[in-house]
């Protein structure tokens, strides 16, 4: 038995598969999706899976066997991956790299060597970074952070801009960048705000204060900015809030604070599905919650997306994402961190339609659009 990607004429032998049987949606603009697995710190475990659609097979680490002349294959710790113009980008946080693939292949084009690189983002032909910039090490003396920004053609480093400690994901909205800094390396002394960027001469002209350990920054459709906090771990708790322009104010600011844990979210239509692994230092232990939230109300509409009682079936859910097409919901497994974890797959009304073993850690989802694959196929 053999997976293909995009092209019929390029048999790949994965290293291990499973037959999903998930068929292509009629009309569908989705050939299949990557999975990045993040692979536990220090173990250079970090792999790539793919879902084809059209063949119904879900491939287990597709990188070594269609780059087999890399050496260490991926690297340690993915920690992003994203599609950009005909490109896959993963950030490679621990081997300081952004990796590039032929996103229809996921043959290797080269890399981007970037220190202790962690989310990325796209804008007008240029990827955007973040970056810890210093050592991966717990130290209050931990540098700032930085962004830079990178010429997708040539996969050069044209510029970076000095944000916040330890800066994590970013959003933009009408040429300005929001960058969720965290300060995670200078526990207790955490960072809490939220850098603002001129794009136009890339430098930062605001911090908006937010909550501390920032994470998620992620745009609705609506322009209005949701920006995670991930508390102390203690007392002080995971809170999700909202960043808008007031009437007749060019300044982002925050609006409101929603009293739910938030761990990872996802957008469809107008509700943010989430779900929060809030870990608590005093009693060693996750607090597990999903839920929807109307984006326009802010409101928490459901306090769970699954509607089956399968999530209990989940050990310690990692990423979450929607198909664009049919609603269909992904959640990912990280178990026990340490061994091969499980992809779900919800029907749009939180119905389980099935599951597959994944590698470490699977952690992030990128749908891979049909129109990067060759006619016909």
């Amino acid at each position: 038995m053999v997976t293909t990607g995009c092209r019929d004429d390029e048999l790949v032998v994965p290293t291990e598969y499973d037959i999903v049987g998930e068929a292509p949606a009629a009309g569908t603009t989705i050939r299949g999706f990557y999975v990045l697995n993040e692979g536990n710190m220090g173990s250079n475990k970090c792999t790539i899976d793919y879902m084809d659609y059209f063949t119904g097979l879900y491939a287990r680490n597709i990188y070594p066997e269609r780059n087999p002349t890399v050496v260490k294959e991926l690297g340690d710790v993915g920690n992003d991956i994203a599609i950009y113009g005909s490109k896959l980008y993963a950030v490679i946080n621990c081997s300081h790299k952004v990796e590039v693939m032929d996103a229809a292949t996921g043959v290797r084009l080269g890399q981007i060597d970037i220190p202790n690189c962690r989310y990325i983002t796209f804008y007008r032909g240029d990827a955007y970074v973040s970056s810890y910039v210093g050592p991966v090490l717990i130290d209050p003396d931990a540098p700032k952070g930085a962004v830079y920004k990178v010429d997708t053609l040539t996969l050069t480093v044209k510029d970076r801009v000095t944000v916040g400690y330890q800066p994590e994901e970013m959003a933009i909205v009408d040429d300005y960048m929001y960058v969720a800094n965290s300060g995670g390396y200078r526990a207790p002394d955490y960072d809490n705000t939220v850098s603002v960027i001129q794009l136009v001469d890339f430098k930062q002209t605001q911090q908006i204060p937010v909550g501390i350990n920032l994470h998620r920054c992620r745009r609705d459709r609506y322009g209005k900015l949701w920006v995670t906090s991930r508390g102390n771990y203690a007392d002080v708790p995971s809170r999700l809030y909202v960043l808008d322009k007031k009437p007749g104010y060019n300044k982002m600011e925050v609006v409101d604070t929603i009293d739910v844990a938030c761990s990872e979210m996802a957008f469809r239509g107008d509700s943010l599905y989430y779900y929060a692994t809030e870990w608590n230092n005093y009693s060693s232990s996750n607090t597990i919650t999903y839920g929807i939230i109307d984006i326009m109300t802010h409101k928490v509409v459901a306090d769970n997306f699954i509607s089956d009682g399968s999530e209990n079936d989940i050990t310690v859910p990692y990423g979450i994402a929607i198909h664009p097409d049919t609603g269909d919901i992904f959640v990912t497994d990280a178990k026990n961190y340490v061994s091969s974890g499980t992809l779900y797959c919800y029907d749009s009304r939180g119905r389980r339609k099935w599951s597959v073993r994944t590698g470490d850690i699977p952690a992030h989802i990128v749908f891979l659009p049909l129109s990067l694959c060759k006619q016909g196929n």
